[in-house]
C-alpha cells in the first residue's frame, strides 16, 4: 500500500506539474496577440506603444489584397486575433461565419468612432455587430506630373480615367509605366463606372465590356500589384499607378524625403472613384480574445487614430480623432475629399459568389492578355 501510495503521489505531482506547463502556455499565450493588417497601414511607433502599454508582445504580418485575406480565412485556423477585410469583404465573410459578434462593453472607446461613418458601414455589417471603420479613402490615379506631361503633353487628362482607359493615352505612358491594383474586385468595377454601367454589374454582356476595355489596354500596362507601387511611384519607376489614396500619398511623402526630385500628385477621377472602408474584426477562431479587445479599444483612442493617420495619410473611423489630425491633411481634398466629390464615390459591391468566380476568370484572362 505504501509503494502504491508513492506511485499515486507521484503520478498526482507528475499531473499537477503538467498543468502547471499547460498553464502556463495558455498563459504565455495570453501574453501574444497575432494581427494581420495591409501594408504600410500603421505608423511606425503604434504597436510598440500598445506593447508597453498592456504587456502583451504583437505579432504583426501584413497582406496586401483582401483575396489573400479571405483565403486564409476561409481555410479556417489563420491564426490571427485581429484581422483588417474591407466592407463589401467583411459583409460575405460574416455570412460564412468567420467573425465573432463584439461584446462593444469591453470597448470603453466605442463613442469615439463617427457615427455616420458607422452608418454607413452597415449595409456591411447590420447594427455594427462584428467590427468597426479604421482607416477608409478612395481608389483613384497616381502620377508623375513631370512625366505624364513629358508623354502626352501640357493638357493631359490626369483629372479623369481616359488617361488610362484611352489605349493611345496608355500606349504613349507605356515607356514610364502604368500599374494597377491587383484586385478584380475594385479594378473591374472601375471599367463598369467608365462605361456608364453600375459598378455592381452582374450582366454578363456588360461584364464582358470592362474585359475588353481593360484587354484593348493590357498591352501597355507594366504590372497589377496592390502595394509595389508605392515604392514605384516614390523613386520614379512609374509615372502612373490606379491605387489606394492612402498609398499614393505614402508614396508622395517618400519621394519628399528622398530630396523632392520626384513630385508625386494624386487625384479623384472627374466621372467618380471606387471608396473603401477597412474594418477591424476579431476571427471566430481567435485565440487570444481579451488581448484582441484590449488591441481595439487601444486603437480607438483619438490620439492613437490621429498618429496613424498622419503617418499613413489615410482618413480614419474616429470622430474624437479628426481635431488631432495635421491640417495638412485634413485640408487635401484627394484625402478629405469636398461634399460635391464624395457624391461621386461609390462604395464596392459585395457581389454574388456566381459573379465572383466570372470576375476572378476574368481577371486571369486581364492579366495574362490571352
Amino acid at each position: 500500500m505504501k509503494a502504491l501510495g508513492k506511485k499515486l503521489a507521484g503520478k498526482t505531482l507528475l499531473a499537477m506539474s503538467l498543468m502547471g506547463i499547460m498553464a502556463g502556455a495558455v498563459q504565455a499565450d495570453d501574453k501574444v496577440l497575432h494581427v494581420y493588417n495591409w501594408s504600410d497601414y500603421i505608423a511606425p511607433d503604434t504597436i510598440k506603444k500598445f506593447e508597453t502599454e498592456s504587456g502583451i508582445k504583437v505579432v504583426y504580418d501584413v497582406f496586401d489584397s483582401n483575396e489573400t485575406l479571405e483565403a486564409k480565412l476561409l481555410a479556417g485556423k489563420s491564426g490571427y486575433d485581429i484581422v483588417v477585410p474591407s466592407n463589401n469583404f467583411l459583409a460575405k465573410q460574416i455570412k460564412a461565419g468567420v467573425y465573432q459578434k463584439l461584446d462593444k462593453s469591453k470597448l470603453p472607446n466605442w463613442k469615439n468612432l463617427n457615427t455616420d461613418l458607422l452608418k454607413a458601414v452597415s449595409v456591411s455589417d447590420p447594427g455594427n455587430e462584428h467590427a468597426f471603420p479604421y482607416m477608409w479613402g478612395s481608389i483613384g490615379i497616381g502620377f508623375n506630373a513631370e512625366k505624364v506631361k513629358a508623354a502626352l503633353g501640357a493638357d493631359a487628362p490626369t483629372n479623369s480615367w481616359d488617361l488610362l482607359f484611352k489605349p493611345e493615352n496608355a500606349a504613349k505612358l507605356k515607356s514610364c509605366g502604368i500599374s494597377f491594383l491587383d484586385s478584380p474586385t475594385e479594378m473591374i468595377p472601375v471599367a463598369l463606372h467608365y462605361l456608364g454601367y453600375p459598378t455592381d454589374s452582374q450582366d454578363k454582356k456588360q461584364l464582358a465590356e470592362a474585359e475588353a476595355l481593360f484587354l484593348k489596354i493590357r498591352p501597355s500596362v507594366g504590372y497589377f500589384h496592390s502595394s509595389k507601387y508605392i515604392s514605384d511611384l516614390a523613386n520614379g519607376n512609374i509615372c502612373v499607378a490606379v491605387g489606394y489614396s492612402g498609398d499614393i500619398y505614402q508614396a508622395k511623402s517618400r519621394a519628399a524625403e528622398a530630396g523632392d526630385k520626384v513630385k508625386v500628385s494624386y487625384n479623384i477621377p472627374k466621372e467618380g472613384a471606387g471608396s473603401f472602408y477597412d474594418m477591424v474584426a476579431i476571427p471566430k477562431d481567435a485565440e487570444n480574445v481579451e488581448g484582441a479587445y484590449k488591441f481595439m479599444t487601444f486603437l480607438q483612442k483619438p490620439e492613437i487614430m490621429a498618429e496613424i493617420t498622419n503617418a499613413v495619410r489615410f482618413p480614419n473611423g474616429n470622430a474624437a480623432a479628426t481635431p488631432l489630425v495635421e491640417k495638412e491633411i485634413t485640408d487635401d481634398p484627394g484625402i478629405y475629399p469636398p461634399a460635391d466629390v464624395l457624391a461621386k464615390l461609390y462604395a464596392i459591391a459585395d457581389l454574388p459568389a456566381a459573379t465572383q468566380r466570372i470576375l476572378t476568370r476574368s481577371w486571369t484572362k486581364i492579366k495574362s492578355g490571352k
